[in-house]
């Protein structure tokens, strides 16, 4: 695994041995970010800050800092793949840049000094409904800057759920896996 793109192209990435922790492919990484640069051209990642849940490796995350992201704030429950994360992040001199968080992407509480984010990912366990759950958290915790983009990576067979203040902007398919974009709209209160 390694970075596929941008200033860090070609860096090697490290992953946890065994199943635990599926990492996006280097393939489908690299046709996610390039979706999100001719696709959601007024992305603009130098002002860009990235919330990347159930980080895992960070490989995602990490991608978008290599684009040109500001700021990345990783966040995974599990201990194992935090050290890893932590180690991808020295690896790519990226310590002061990046951020990351040991908690639940479904109980992410309120955001407060962590303040709002344009771009999230979200690539949690296939087929258990926790990509919605997380959305849902966001929106509720205030996570997520006016018209943030949601990435969402899920098995083709999972169906979603809808979850109000997101709006589908495209979606594709990789083999078993399917990459869904939505972006944030607030809903006004009456």
């Amino acid at each position: 695994m390694r970075i596929v793109g941008g200033t860090y192209r070609g860096n090697p990435l490290s992953s946890p041995k065994g199943n635990l922790t599926r990492p996006t492919s280097d393939r489908v990484r690299e046709s996610l970010f390039n979706i999100l640069s001719h696709n959601f051209g007024d992305l603009d990642w130098g002002n860009t800050r990235v919330l990347d849940l159930f980080a895992g490796t960070g490989a995602l995350g990490l991608e978008a800092m290599s684009r040109g992201a500001r700021h990345c704030l990783l966040v995974e429950q599990d201990a194992e793949a935090r050290g890893i994360i932590r180690e991808n992040i020295e690896q790519l001199n990226l310590t002061g840049q990046c951020r990351i968080f040991r908690r639940d992407a479904t109980k992410l509480g309120e955001s407060g000094t962590s303040g709002a984010f344009s771009l999230v990912f979200a690539d949690p366990p296939y087929g258990k409904g926790l990509g919605e759950k997380a959305m849902a958290e966001t929106l509720k915790g205030g996570w997520l800057a006016p018209k943030a983009l949601f990435v969402l990576e899920e098995s083709k067979r999972s169906e979603l759920e809808t979850v109000d203040g997101f709006v589908p902007c495209d979606w594709r398919e990789y083999g078993d896996t399917v990459i869904h974009f939505f972006e944030y709209r607030p809903v006004p209160s009456s």
